[in-house]
């Protein structure tokens, strides 16, 4: 391909976003009390928001659902179609229904409006035509018009799609704020995602302790530690006073700084060798913050201690990479 033809392309698509871009700005200056409203009837509503929508419409409708149920507030998505099939028997008094159309005439949805009028539900419509059909019957009208489409045919849904979805991303995240919804909320909505992970999961979930936990009392010989770490497969070992407070810890690192000075071991004892001053954390704080201090202190181990200072666990860098909190 020639540089005038990949520079014609370029050009293209550089258009496409200037015009989708452009599309989106412009709704900021119709965001008003209709937009407010909208947001109130939501917040106000006991039951939960319903969206709807055709074609390409529908496909927006549903992200918006997606998008709201997982930032705090109830929603779901119901094709026009299947709810004039049977459908709309989801939709009860109290909810909310949010109905997308570009034209504000879609056949499918407007089919639907008698059966609504007859329900106890707040309507709120978003179209790109305010003297639609939809428009009107709406009880709140949010108006996603474009001045044009970035289709140079003027055909394909692109601009308008693309308003749609970011005033249902205006909605979502004005919802949010309203609610107060915090990163732990978003987890809970999210368990098996990353965020869900890091938010939701605590050492205590993770870390050795028991019979697991590899731990050798003040003045045991070295030769007697190095068998509990192999036992234990931790590549470390906690070392506790008669009392059983954290006196230390010895690490694969402390052996292999231990036969840099010397290669005889018998005679040594887990007290010779052992690191005074071990790196900490408690039982209680989200797995994440272990990640983040093994990577702060540079160390790939940590013993967990309760608020006496006392051993009760352990955990490694391997146990948070097999729990994909890394």
């Amino acid at each position: 391909m020639n540089k005038t033809r990949q520079h014609e392309r370029l050009e293209q698509a550089q258009r496409v976003l200037e015009i989708e871009a452009d599309a989106i700005l412009a709704l900021r200056a119709r965001l008003d009390g209709a937009f407010l409203a909208a947001i109130d009837a939501i917040l106000a509503c006991a039951g939960r928001l319903v969206v709807t929508g055709i074609g390409k419409s529908g496909h927006i409708g549903r992200k918006i659902a997606a998008t709201l149920a997982s930032t705090g507030t109830p929603a779901f998505f119901v094709h026009p179609a299947e709810a004039a099939h049977g459908d709309l028997g989801m939709i009860t008094d109290g909810d909310v229904l949010l109905a997308l159309s570009n034209s504000g005439e879609s056949d499918e949805v407007i089919a639907l409006l008698p059966a609504l009028k007859r329900k106890d539900i707040t309507l709120i419509a978003m179209t790109g035509r305010p003297e639609s059909t939809l428009a009107r019957e709406a009880d709140i009208h949010l108006d996603a018009g474009v001045e044009m489409e970035a289709c140079p045919l003027g055909l394909a849904p692109t601009s308008s799609t693309t308003a749609a979805l970011a005033l249902g991303d205006a909605l979502a995240v004005t919802l949010l704020e309203a609610r107060s919804f915090r990163e732990e909320d978003f987890a809970l909505s999210h368990p098996g995602g990353s965020l869900g992970r890091r938010l939701l999961v605590h050492v205590r979930d993770l870390m050795h302790a028991g019979d697991t936990l590899p731990v050798v009392q003040c003045g045991t010989t070295l030769k007697d530690a190095l068998l509990e770490m192999t036992r234990k497969g931790l590549g470390m070992t906690a070392v506790v006073d008669a009392s059983g407070n954290l006196a230390g810890i010895f690490t694969d690192g402390d052996l292999r700084r231990t036969l840099d000075k010397t290669l005889d071991l018998s005679g040594l004892a887990i007290d010779d060798v052992m690191f005074r001053q071990p790196r900490t954390i408690r039982a209680e704080r989200l797995a994440s913050e272990a990640v983040k201090l093994m990577e702060t202190h540079k160390v790939n181990g940590l013993l967990v201690v309760d608020d006496t200072g006392r051993l009760v666990g352990a955990l490694n860098m391997h146990d948070l990479l097999q729990a994909r909190i890394v």
